[in-house]
């Protein structure tokens, strides 16, 4: 995050999150533990933020704090949403936003950022590969609360502690046309499935090895995708090509607030192909495991809702206004500020 934050595009946003994914760690492993093992100069590659509540160095001081993680805009919204709120609390706030996990997930652990929001069921798988190698069965869920109970055991080792989880999620879903979804009477991933139609899928290029991707919508939906344009994750050019009818579906994210202007429409994961990830406060044990610190994050943990989520980013994505500016008036609107 800057002093004054990037507004970052949608493409770039769905991008940035999903560099962050659990399945794509299994190849930054190595990152991870160069970052780990280097000096303090953790950010060296990184974005980082002159704002702050004060001017307080990363970790320094009982009353001093540094939030952070990716640099993306839903992340970007959410760290101004915890930093606002503990400075509301009486501490002194940093602002530190990176490029990926490689490089903050290591800086969290060592102190060097205090306080990160997570993804549940991404940061889970994360640190299971990490820990026990990429061929590691999957220990996130569909459930948030077992895949935080999950991830806990992995978070202690690293001196971390994980609070509430929040009922608002960015997953993986699928979306197609609406004229097609009415066409067809679809709502849902298994009413696609018993169309019985092959599907042109513009999605990621790793989407036939994923299995929450093209293995899982066949196994689980029956759904057969003999054709992906690999587009990426959530962009204008994938969402482009189901508008143009050269696809029929899009991978994309469940907050991506674009959808509706584009005549798109998410089919409902009925089934619950995709993992919990939920977001979740995350922080440093030794500097931030505390009652006011938990307390001011669950409350906002507790209020946040998916649409919310989704009504923040298109602020910052759509209307060009700032992270904190949005940020602010939330935390207002649920008189949490």
């Amino acid at each position: 995050m800057s002093g004054t934050p990037q507004r970052i595009s949608t493409t770039r946003a769905r991008q940035g999150r999903r560099r962050l994914g659990a399945l794509a760690a299994v190849g930054a492993v190595g990152l991870l533990l160069a970052a780990c093992g280097g000096s303090s100069n953790a950010f060296s590659s990184s974005s980082t933020s002159g704002s702050s509540s004060a001017a307080a160095g990363a970790g320094g001081g009982d009353k001093n704090l540094t939030v952070g993680g990716a640099n993306f805009t839903e992340m970007l919204i959410m760290q101004q949403l915890y930093g606002q709120l503990l400075t509301k609390a009486g501490y002194s706030v940093n602002y530190k936003a990176v490029s990926n996990r490689e490089i903050y997930a290591p800086a969290l652990a060592k102190g060097d950022i205090d306080v990160v929001p997570e993804y549940a069921a991404t940061m889970a798988d994360y640190l299971n590969l990490k820990a026990n190698g990429p061929k590691a069965a999957s220990i996130a869920s569909p459930d948030p609360q077992k895949t935080l109970d999950n991830m806990k055991p992995y978070l202690s080792k690293l001196g971390l502690t994980a609070f509430a989880v929040s009922p608002a999620k960015d997953a993986n879903p699928f979306a197609v046309l609406k004229t097609y979804s009415d066409a067809n009477k679809l709502t849902t991933l298994s009413d696609l499935g018993k169309l019985g139609k092959p599907v042109r899928l513009a999605a990621t290029t790793e989407c036939p090895d994923r299995p929450y991707c093209m293995p899982g919508l066949k196994k689980t939906y029956g759904i057969d995708v003999p054709t992906l344009l690999p587009l990426g994750f959530g962009t204008p050019q994938a969402k482009q090509a189901v508008v143009s009818g050269k696809a029929d579906m899009v991978l994309t994210g469940t907050t991506d607030a674009t959808l509706p202007s584009l005549g798109l429409v998410l089919l409902q994961d009925d089934k619950n192909l995709q993992n919990a990830d939920n977001l979740v406060p995350i922080v440093n044990t030794a500097a931030a495991n505390k009652p006011d610190i938990q307390q001011s994050l669950d409350k906002l943990s507790a209020a946040l809702t998916t649409e919310d989520l989704t009504q923040l980013d298109a602020k910052v994505d759509a209307q060009r206004q700032k992270p904190e500016d949005v940020a602010k008036a939330y935390l207002q609107s649920k008189g949490l500020a």
